[in-house]
């Protein structure tokens, strides 16, 4: 039988050593970086957030907001704590956002989550130093799909300068025939309403698309289609495939500084505050 193409630990021998590193780099950068730890988005569980402050203080910092992954039904912000590095390295406030778990939750409940939290970030960003007008979003994995619906057309504006999408998934319905079919148990209408490549996205959003070059075909065929579809609504989307990358790699990549994928989410970030950035935003 096929290997599951999903089933991320089957294509990624060094899984656990990579998601241990993650974990270790994330400590590290919670005892290095200042930052505000749990603070409520909302006055549900789980729903908090972690801001990390660059070096450099201001008034009109540029806001950006990082969603984990683990197929809506594992991780939390705080293994995630490290992609904070590369967020603040670019002058930026970070915000490492925290959701409900499936199954306990449902979609529409970590839909409403994410947009909770962009609500919240939008309204206080002066409380941390930023300014809304200058707002981007990341995403890995079920991140990149919960990321998606900051940026939908209506309500217009907004409100999103622009997306960073890392190993996303962007059609649900495979997802019934994988491992997760007995792990979440996606339905007819979650898939049809959650589904990214159903929705319309607001054009004025500019969105970088990336994924690993060992990723299985699911992830390259979807992030190549997704691309099309944001392409065909008017928005300026790139998609870029990371040399020798994988699921995993990729993702902590993001928080080393001089990999590809940390010097793309830099130059988006430092794009969206209207500066110069040294490199493409999509490599």
């Amino acid at each position: 039988m096929a290997a599951d193409p999903f089933r991320i630990r089957d294509h990624v021998a060094d899984f656990d050593a990579i998601v241990g590193d993650i974990r270790a780099r994330s400590l590290a950068t919670r005892r290095t970086l200042a930052m505000e730890a749990n603070i409520a988005y909302g006055a549900g569980p789980g729903e908090t957030l972690d801001i990390f402050l660059p070096d450099s203080a201001g008034s009109d910092l540029p806001i950006h907001m990082f969603i984990h992954g683990g197929y809506w039904r594992m991780f939390s912000k705080e293994d995630y704590s490290c992609v904070a590095e590369t967020i603040t390295g670019a002058g930026a406030v970070a915000a490492i956002v925290d959701y409900s778990l499936m199954p306990t939750a449902r979609m529409d409940v970590l839909v409403g989550q994410v947009l909770k939290a962009k609500a919240f970030l939008l309204a206080h960003a002066d409380r941390f130093g930023a300014t809304s007008k200058r707002f981007s979003v990341s995403g890995h994995s079920a991140g990149a799909h919960l990321a998606t619906f900051l940026f939908h057309r209506s309500p217009a504006p907004s409100g999103v300068g622009a997306a960073f999408l890392l190993g996303g998934l962007y059609d649900l319905e495979p997802l019934q025939r994988s491992f997760l079919r007995d792990e979440i148990a996606l339905s007819d209408e979650e898939v049809r309403r959650f589904t990214p490549m159903r929705h319309e996205h607001d054009a004025a959003t500019r969105v970088a698309i990336m994924t690993g070059e060992q990723e299985t075909s699911p992830f390259k065929i979807q992030a190549n289609a997704f691309r099309d579809i944001l392409a065909d609504q008017g928005l300026d989307v790139r998609a870029s495939q990371v040399a020798d990358g994988n699921h995993m790699s990729t993702v902590r990549d993001l928080a080393v500084a001089g990999t590809a994928v940390a010097a793309a989410l830099r130059a988006l970030i430092a794009n969206d505050a209207g500066e110069e950035p040294k490199r493409s935003v999509f490599l």
